[in-house]
């Protein structure tokens, strides 16, 4: 076990933590040890930091401590027997994964975050911040919890989400205490479950394949490849790799530029003379040319234009997993096409295509790219499109239950005979104290002073330092230039309206809110709907429960119908959907009917005309089933002492031949192990929470902890 401060690595972790960032921090907690960290906190490439604790220094100079070196910090037995207690009472809050770094090795030093020494008076002199400016050291009094900055998110009851359908009584559990505790396997159009198993390349590709000849790959000398496979994963100091050819001719130059290319995905080449000499010089486009238009090689008019592959990823956004491959192929984002998008914190498997790329080079990827993993190749003549998916398979593990098998066997029996409430969950609303909805009806209000307000003053809670810098500045000078200096990344909502504000000015806010991308745009405007959607369902739920009655709505052909009172006796609450709020839907006409307009006039809007002066958001609604029954259901309780030990095995380790968890007959914790189908657009968080009977947001889930970080 190892305990640092300041900029550090710690090489082991204990159950229950949360990270955040807030000002220049970062912040993880665990148990009563708390930790902080410098902006530029590193991590080792081929590492996920498992824990990093901290205890302010304060703290210890009260208690007659003075820490300068890791080994003292060890000997401190008070935060021994902290970390002890801890190991003792795991907590259920919603943490990453944890991952061990590598041995100490020397090659690795320069990627080890250093160990800050402190001094040992009081008075001796100011902490230096990592720019070589004094910063004002933490005083214990002005300390915020997590659980304090978490106290103005949101909570289940904030969004609508208040019923259940099951009679069982409710358990706890941990939710993603590990980020393979939450596997997503995609269901394709065809209703097969989308799973990584062949890393091979399609013989098409084979004969078709334009790589380089031995000839030309044996003009490279060991030390060259081994400088390029440094270069490619970014371990190379230099930035370059210089390969002389001033003996070799134009065309051998031009096989040699193809043969670097080809072997080393995400290098691009060209020839530079130098003092009289001529250079082959390989630097990584990643991060600096990646958009350029790349260039175009031939494609065999007998394949498919579409390479269609399997994405198995972890711990990562699908766009951020996207944009990332579109980096290291030289390729546009936009050149790749998906049917849905899927968890960060999860192990996701979901089918890809990009257009006229190589199986070739997307297999290279799998050398230099990690939590990242590309399979099972395929061309056809068609991209992917949203939607186009049946929906997802979950395989979820809940660690640490305290129910009963009696319990869990009521909870799963339910969860598979009467399903849960179809809510829309909590992601849709964001976990910040400004939910997107909020903009979303200031957007259909047409005010868009308040839009603007919403999206960029200041805000309590937990955020990144440079987003609580941006929103003081435009709070204080309302100067969108200003603001945006305060921006390190441009590309965020914040910093997309801020340069639509300095460009067009901040009285045509319309046309400055345009420069946000479409979908993000829309995505405030649908949890507006979803919101409405939460909150009707509810009271839908509380005044007429499990039965269709008269006045409900159900599906035909497509189109929406009210039951009769005969028809409501055919028919049962599973077959019942409720409206998103419209132009183009109707609405139930019982008292939940009445309860939309009620609602929608309230929030100052009419109900009867939905359509918006800017069509983008103009609502035309939809409908969506109150109830979902998920398919495939399976449990199973398993015994276990380690809480590091996956208990899931994975598409990666089944081919790489790792052996599967090994579950003990008596252990020292007990986790429930569920697996499940759902249609698209459907959570599986909502299904979860059917089963555990408790709070799945964020705010919940640390005010239930709070006693024990504190």
């Amino acid at each position: 076990m190892t305990y640092v401060r300041g900029r550090a690595c710690v090489e082991d972790s204990f159950p229950g933590y949360e990270r955040v960032r807030r000002n220049t921090c970062v912040w993880m907690f665990c148990g009563a040890v708390r930790l902080v960290c410098t902006q530029s906190l590193l991590f080792y490439s081929h590492s996920v930091c498992k824990r990093i604790f901290y205890c302010p220094k304060s703290r210890f100079r009260r208690a007659g401590f003075a820490v300068t070196s890791t080994q003292q910090f060890l000997q401190l037995s008070d935060i021994s027997s902290l970390m002890e207690e801890t190991e003792a009472n795991p907590v259920s809050v919603l943490t990453g994964e944890k991952r061990s770094f590598p041995d100490d090795d020397p090659k690795h030093a320069s990627k080890k975050l250093r160990v800050e020494e402190e001094s040992r008076g009081e008075d001796e002199g100011e902490q230096l911040d990592e720019e070589g400016e004094p910063c004002e050291e933490e005083e214990e009094e002005e300390e915020e919890s997590f659980a304090d900055m978490m106290k103005h998110g949101l909570s289940e009851a904030d969004v609508g989400i208040l019923k259940f359908i099951s009679e069982h009584k409710g358990f706890s559990g941990i939710l993603k205490e590990r980020y393979s505790d939450f596997v997503v396997h995609e269901i394709n159009k065809d209703g097969k479950i989308v799973r990584l198993d062949d890393l091979s390349v399609p013989a098409d590709a084979e004969e078709n394949s334009s790589d380089c000849s031995p000839a030309e790959c044996q003009s490279l000398t060991e030390e060259q490849k081994q400088q390029l496979d440094e270069l490619q994963l970014f371990k190379n100091k230099e930035g370059n790799v210089a390969i002389e050819v001033q003996e070799d001719s134009k065309e051998k130059r031009t096989l040699l530029h193809k043969a670097v290319k080809t072997l080393y995905p995400g290098l691009e080449t060209k020839t530079e003379d130098r003092e009289g000499k001529k250079f082959i010089v390989a630097y990584h486009a990643a991060g600096k040319k990646a958009l350029a238009a790349p260039r175009k090689h031939s494609w065999p008019k007998n394949r498919g234009s579409f390479c269609h592959f399997v994405l198995y990823k972890e711990n990562k956004d699908t766009m951020d997993a996207i944009n990332l491959l579109s980096k290291f192929l030289r390729v546009r984002p936009n050149m790749f096409s998906y049917m849905g998008t899927k968890d960060k914190r999860a192990i996701t498997v979901q089918e890809i295509a990009v257009l006229k790329i190589s199986a070739e080079r997307l297999s290279h990827l799998n050398k230099c790219l990690m939590n990242l993993k590309l399979g099972n190749f395929s061309y056809k003549k068609h991209p992917l499109k949203l939607g186009e998916l049946q929906g997802n398979h979950f395989t979820v593990v809940l660690r640490n239950i305290s129910g009963s098998l009696e319990q869990v066997e009521q909870a799963m029996t339910s969860l598979r005979e009467s399903g849960f409430i179809n809510y829309y969950g909590m992601q849709r609303f964001g976990t910040t104290a400004v939910p997107t909805h909020r903009v979303g009806r200031a957007i259909l209000q047409n005010n868009w002073k308040e839009v603007v307000d919403l999206i960029l003053k200041p805000r309590p809670g937990a955020e990144k330092g440079y987003l609580v810098k941006c929103r003081e500045e435009w709070a204080r000078s309302q100067d969108p230039e200003a603001a945006l200096k305060k921006l390190p990344v441009k590309r965020c909502v914040e910093g997309q309206l801020l340069r639509g504000l300095a460009k067009y000015g901040k009285n045509n806010i319309i046309t400055a809110f345009g420069l946000i991308p479409r979908n993000n745009r829309l995505m405030y405007i649908h949890s507006y709907q979803s919101y409405v959607w939460n909150c009707m369902v509810s009271r839908r739920m509380e005044a007429f429960g499990l039965r269709a009655v008269e006045g409900d709505l159900v599906l035909r052909g497509g189109s929406a119908h009210v039951l009769s009172a005969d028809d409501a006796e055919k028919h049962s609450a599973h077959d019942v959907v409720m409206p998103l709020p419209g132009f183009d839907v109707i609405y139930p006409t019982h008292s939940v009917g009445q309860g939309y307009r009620d609602m929608l006039s309230t929030d100052e809007l009419d109900i009867d005309n939905m359509r918006h002066k800017v069509r983008d958001y103009s609502l035309a609604g939809a409908y969506r089933r109150i109830l979902i029954r998920p398919r495939d259901v399976s449990w199973e309780l398993i015994q276990y002492d380690d809480p590091r030990v996956p208990l899931v095995h994975t598409d990666v380790e089944k081919l790489e031949n790792a052996p599967a968890p090994v579950y003990l007959k008596e252990g020292k914790y007990r986790a429930l192990k569920m697996e499940f189908s759902l249609p698209s657009s459907t959570y599986a968080t909502m299904a979860i929470r059917e089963v555990l009977k408790m709070d799945t947001s964020i705010k919940n889930q640390t005010q239930l902890n709070t006693l024990w970080l504190n």
